[in-house]
């Protein structure tokens, strides 16, 4: 198992929350979060980073869900969806929502 580019870790040997950089064979490449320092850690001394973690060094979803009514519209009509028992209209619905989710929250702000 690896951690994605990106991922926010603790680093459990010093407890410091790191963000994955990259991967070395049995370490795992990890700076502090918003840039700076940088260093590799074995992998059994990693561990996911906690949502309350996260928030405290300064990381968030770009896009916060809370207040989307897009998402809340486009996750009722999934369920209304399902709940008609229509293979066709679910899948549909749940490509709508997971499309919305990855252009308005992940994506926000990001020029590829």
């Amino acid at each position: 198992m690896a951690y994605r580019i990106g991922a926010y870790v603790v680093d459990t040997r010093e407890n410091r929350i790191a963000q994955v950089i990259g991967n070395r064979g049995s370490r795992v490449q990890v700076r502090q979060s918003g840039g700076g320092l940088e260093w590799e850690v074995p992998f059994p001394s990693l561990r996911l980073a906690s949502r309350t973690e996260r928030e405290g060094a300064g990381a968030s979803v770009p896009g916060s869900l809370a207040g989307c009514t897009e998402c809340v519209d486009l996750e009722a009509a999934r369920r209304e969806a399902v709940a008609s028992g229509e293979e066709e209209a679910v899948v549909d619905a749940t490509i709508a929502v997971r499309s919305h989710f990855r252009d308005a929250h992940l994506l926000s702000g990001r020029s590829w």
